[in-house]
């Protein structure tokens, strides 16, 4: 149980909370463009553990590949690998669980959302390495976690359609701005290893400003899912409230004060995917 719990706190099992309202969302919203209805629980189920496999697998990967960096950075030289709680056998085998789950889950819901798995595996195992090779590392993990919502209603539906894309952009944004401001934290270490991140190539007041600027994207792709999916009040009024959340969160956070991170990214945007959700179903109940 005392490794349980290490494994948890390492891949941060809390931060579920920014994609998995997400991955409902787009089950929802994809029953709803199907048969007017809702998914199915045990559905819903199958979803959620495909999440629970695909992020877990990701987050302990990402602290595998990064294991080195993370013991020379004072920030992170306590998580599980570097301090010695968690062997690297150990967290593999993690690793090849979660994605054994993944894959079970995605052929419990249909075909083709098993046959474009190895699509959301490439991207969550390239993810950890593009720090040392590009800025745009933070779009690469909002990819990551857009790709929720677009898995969930080709879940559901079995087939592509226009509005999960523009769920998944949506929340593609929103994740690498928010990434952006985390990374505020690790400036003069990343430029001191060699690695990239938008703060570290653009300085801190740039940094922030690009992520203002996505963060004016985020709440545009989702008013355009309500549009395509003619949602109705109580969905537009919940991204109403995402953009008065992402607006608290640039005004936490300025190139002089970082203390506040912490509030800015995590709070927030887990209140922001959250309230999106719980928004978005009350829509689908009361105007279904």
């Amino acid at each position: 149980m005392s490794k349980i719990k290490i494994f948890l706190e390492m891949i941060k099992f809390e931060h579920t909370v920014f994609a998995l309202p997400f991955a409902y969302l787009g089950a929802f919203l994809a029953a709803r463009y199907l048969h007017g209805g809702f998914p199915t629980v045990l559905q819903l189920v199958w979803i959620t553990l495909a999440m629970i496999g695909a992020r877990t697998a990701a987050m302990s990967l990402n602290r595998l590949i990064d294991r080195h960096i993370d013991a020379r950075n004072p920030r992170t030289a306590q998580r599980a690998i570097p301090a010695g709680l968690l062997g690297t056998g150990e967290v593999y085998v993690y690793v090849l669980l979660s994605f054994a789950l993944l894959a079970f889950a995605a052929y419990q819901l249909n075909m083709l959302a098993l046959k474009l798995m190895p699509i959301a595996v490439f991207v969550l195992v390239i993810y950890s390495y593009m720090k040392r090779v590009t800025w745009a590392c933070h779009f690469v993990l909002g990819i990551a976690l857009g790709l929720a919502p677009v898995g969930a209603w080709i879940g559901i539906t079995g087939a592509w359609a226009l509005p999960p894309v523009l769920l998944g952009l949506g929340v593609t944004v929103w994740v690498a701005g928010f990434d952006v401001v985390y990374a505020c934290q690790d400036v003069e270490f990343d430029r001191r290893e060699g690695l990239y991140s938008i703060p570290a190539v653009f300085g801190l007041t740039r940094g922030l400003e690009i992520s203002a600027f996505v963060h004016v994207l985020a709440p545009l792709s989702f008013i355009a899912v309500g549009v395509l999916l003619q949602l109705g009040f109580l969905y537009f009024l919940g991204v109403g409230i995402a953009i008065i959340l992402l607006y608290r969160q640039h005004r936490l956070v300025s190139a002089s004060d970082l203390s506040k991170v912490g509030v800015a990214f995590f709070n927030l945007n887990g209140y922001l995917s959250v309230l999106l959700f719980v928004f978005s179903l009350l829509d689908l109940i009361i105007f279904r």
